[in-house]
């Protein structure tokens, strides 16, 4: 291994492990999974499927080791509703799901694709069969958010990322109820200039809560004369004022190398929405879209990851 570029993440070698090809029903791509761990062990991903409209809905897949094996439901799980919420006219994509334990429920914060562009929706479960929607939570053009898992003193915290020219930068926002949003704080500036991370960036998946702080993965994106690079790095926020950055990486640690990455409807693109924590409180499972095509695993160590956090300048 090389020291100065330790691997955080390492692939899973039978790479993808779902694509278009695996679904019961006929869709254009999966990817950009939401996930979670159920009360029995098993591994949940609440994918993104593009239908072949172009339209985007969300579908299960479970899987008792996280890896093969997947169940996939049978029809969407989570289709967009038009008719009663007219801002998901567009579909419905990038689903970030954390567990609530004051509510019992897992909160799914995903992007509606409005007429006036993305926006930020939320809906909760206890089942992923039954859903209540709350509606569009951010106006467009907003997305890439999560909720955290507990209140913040009183109040809930959203972190979302909203557009505004010319930068697309990492917000933190407060709410008593989920449903009325404010206390807008900026977390984190993209970069300008050359930066891997310069002018836009975004929440890969929810915030993992550690004893150091609150751990961010979150991609930023380069503009190249060949396109848009998507690659991810990290951050560490303070526990109680989530918007305050304790450390952040100056290099991104974990990009596009593979074809199933640098090839698909959107190539030179991994885009995590979720992860699991295994048992052992330290081994990451990070799930990714590769290429806007196809799902993906890679997997990483929760101490390791800190610890190269923290030797950043």
């Amino acid at each position: 291994m090389n020291h100065q570029h330790p691997e955080l993440f390492i692939r899973y070698k039978l790479n993808p492990i779902l694509s278009a090809a695996d679904w019961p029903y006929a869709v254009n791509s999966v990817f950009n999974p939401g996930a979670t761990l159920l009360p029995d062990g098993t591994t949940l991903l609440l994918c993104r499927v593009e239908d072949r409209r172009g339209l985007s809905h969300l579908c299960a897949a479970r899987s008792v080791n996280g890896v093969d094996g997947w169940q996939i439901d049978a029809q969407p799980t989570l289709p967009s509703d038009p008719e009663h919420h007219p801002e998901e006219l567009w579909g419905i994509e990038d689903p970030r799901i954390t567990y609530v334990p004051e509510l019992h429920k897992y909160a799914i914060v995903y992007t509606a694709y409005t007429r006036d562009g993305p926006g930020v929706s939320l809906a909760l479960t206890e089942d992923f069969h039954h859903f209540e929607r709350f509606g569009v939570i951010m106006s467009p053009e907003d997305k890439d958010a999560a909720l955290l898992p507990h209140r913040i003193g009183d109040f809930w915290a959203l972190i979302h990322r909203p557009v505004s020219a010319p930068g697309a930068h990492i917000w933190i926002s407060y709410s008593s109820d989920l449903r009325q949003w404010g206390s807008h704080k900026l977390m984190m500036e993209a970069r300008k200039g050359g930066w891997w991370d310069a002018n836009k960036i975004g929440l890969s998946p929810p915030p993992i809560e550690t004893p150091q702080g609150w751990l961010v993965i979150y991609h930023g994106v380069k503009h190249t004369s060949a396109g848009c690079l998507y690659r991810l790095g990290l951050a560490l926020f303070d526990l109680h004022t989530p918007e305050r950055c304790l450390k952040r990486g100056n290099e991104w640690i974990f990009g596009p190398q593979e074809p199933y990455e640098q090839h698909g409807d959107v190539g030179s693109v991994v885009f995590p929405c979720g992860y699991i924590l295994a048992p052992d409180g330290d081994t990451l499972h990070l799930y990714y879209g590769a290429a806007d095509s196809r799902i993906a695993l890679a997997t990483g160590s929760l101490r390791g990851i800190l610890e190269w956090l923290e030797q950043q300048p």
